[in-house]
């Protein structure tokens, strides 16, 4: 997050709840005196590197026998954890390990981590062997769970393999996400922009298919609040905004003022209603609240979305929960359409009038006045900027014929040149092909015509988090 974000307060998400379980085959123990106790210390630093991961670990112990493991998965069944690992350390029944993830309804990955790279095959004997032997029952826990009808994934490694821990943390970012759809809360205010039939969302099929809760709010929900908003506390909010945008002067005193009152309208809206995010469109005629209303949302949710609460316009639910999906990956997640194509650079300008994730932008964002927002009723302030440059990931959560959501992705590059100045966040990105091929297999993908652009190729986590939630994932690639 750029310097300019400091003062805005970042929220402090529910932390990914991560049960963990290791364990052994009990017969050993006697016949290898100093088998288990090696075991245990690698469990530990598994549990170690785990709370690095800025995780709650739910630690279980250490099981040698069925018995055992049936007490490991009462305990994670009660504590509601967000992804169980079990550290397969070394041989052990299946037995041992079903119950758990029969039991917690969580997903499950297994890690197969042995000491170091490879065993010192001169000096080794079957004890220092069985150290090394994690990857025996891999193939039996995989075709025991498979048999129970039990999802899991694994990742094979070494204790300190850099490599594995960074499959791990997909993993677990994977199940962050996963937990802030089950436990989400999403605003969706006012009515979907007309003829828009492509973002038309059934909130059931949100917390069938996500989980969490749509909260259905209407524009008098913010209407009266930005009644009950004090002078002192709009002026607090500009004064807050000139230390994150550069205010130009197309900005007309009483539209910044008017954007600032409703800004903190929306914290208490937000607030009151315990969103983690939120979509919105009103149209509105003529000038009355209701219409000034719903044009002064940009620089509040804006600055919502900096703190990672996602809001977005055009009554956009699947969008703002895309950009809630790369928020939690560390992406930001900025709302996107396409604009124009730049056949001469080779490059797809893309953006987005409105809100947009301000801890992304590649410099300090511009607040800008509008005398009119294109296609949209109502006037006031906007948001403008260009997204980091360097490599970058579009997510959107797409919809079926019947209903299903998936998540469709694409890695390019945000490069340097030329940009529009009307008020829109605008990024050159480049997809290393003719921008029109990219177009067209972007567009057939199912995609809707709004997505969220976020920093970094995230692909490799994507592939992770559409695991977790079940659902597809399509890759464009030209």
């Amino acid at each position: 997050m750029t310097d300019t974000l400091d003062g805005i307060g970042r929220i402090t998400p529910r932390r990914t709840r991560v049960g963990l379980v290791a364990g052994g085959l009990g017969a050993y123990w006697p016949q290898f005196p100093e088998l288990l106790p090696q075991l245990q210390a690698s469990a530990r630093r598994v549990s170690a590197r785990l709370s690095d991961m800025d995780c709650e670990v739910i630690d279980a112990g250490f099981v040698s026998d069925a018995q055992e493991g049936a007490a490991a998965a009462e305990k994670l069944r009660v504590a509601d954890c967000d992804l169980i690992i079990g550290f397969l350390t070394t041989y052990l029944t299946s037995s041992m390990l079903a119950p758990i993830a029969q039991r917690s309804g969580s997903p499950v990955l297994l890690l197969n981590l042995q000491p170091t790279e490879a065993m010192d095959h001169a000096s080794f004997d079957t004890g220092a062997w069985l150290a090394y032997c994690g990857a025996c029952p891999l193939p039996e826990m995989a075709n025991t769970f498979r048999r129970v009808g039990v999802e899991f994934r694994s990742v094979s490694g070494y204790l300190e393999d850099e490599r594995a821990w960074t499959r791990i943390g997909r993993w677990i970012k994977a199940a962050g996400v996963r937990a802030a759809f089950r436990h989400g809360r999403h605003g969706l205010l006012g009515h979907l922009y007309p003829g828009m039939m492509d973002v038309s969302t059934d909130p059931t099929l949100v917390s069938a298919q996500l989980g969490g809760h749509v909260e259905i709010l209407e524009v008098d929900d913010l209407r009266v609040r930005v009644e009950q908003v004090t002078e002192a506390e709009t002026s607090e909010r500009m004064a807050l905004a000139r230390k994150v945008f550069t205010v130009d002067d197309s900005v007309a005193d009483e539209d910044f003022a008017w954007g600032a009152q409703v800004s903190v309208a929306l914290d208490r809206l937000v607030a009151d209603f315990g969103l983690d995010s939120l979509a919105y469109y009103h149209r509105g005629l003529d000038g009355e609240t209701h219409e000034r209303v719903g044009a002064g949302f940009i620089l509040g949710a804006s600055l919502l979305t900096a703190r990672g609460i996602p809001a977005v316009g055009e009554y956009e639910l699947r969008t703002s929960l895309a950009m809630l999906l790369m928020d939690r990956l560390g992406a930001g997640g900025s709302f996107t359409e396409l604009q124009a194509l730049n056949f001469r650079d080779n490059v797809v300008e893309m953006g987005h009038d409105g809100p947009a994730h301000l801890a992304i932008s590649a410099s300090r964002p511009l607040l800008r006045g509008l005398g009119v927002y294109h296609g949209k009723r109502g006037w006031g302030v906007s948001v403008e900027f260009d997204v980091k440059h360097g490599p970058v990931t579009l997510c959107g959560l797409a919809q079926g014929r019947d209903g299903t959501f998936s998540i469709v992705a694409s890695e390019g590059e945000v490069v340097p040149g030329p940009l529009l100045e009307i008020g829109n966040t605008t990024s050159r990105v480049d997809f290393g092909c003719d921008p029109g091929e990219w177009t067209d297999a972007w567009s057939a993908s199912g995609i809707a015509h709004h997505w969220a652009l976020g920093t970094g190729h995230r692909v490799g986590e994507l592939t992770a988090v559409a695991d977790l939630l079940g659902l597809d994932l399509t890759v464009v690639r030209v």
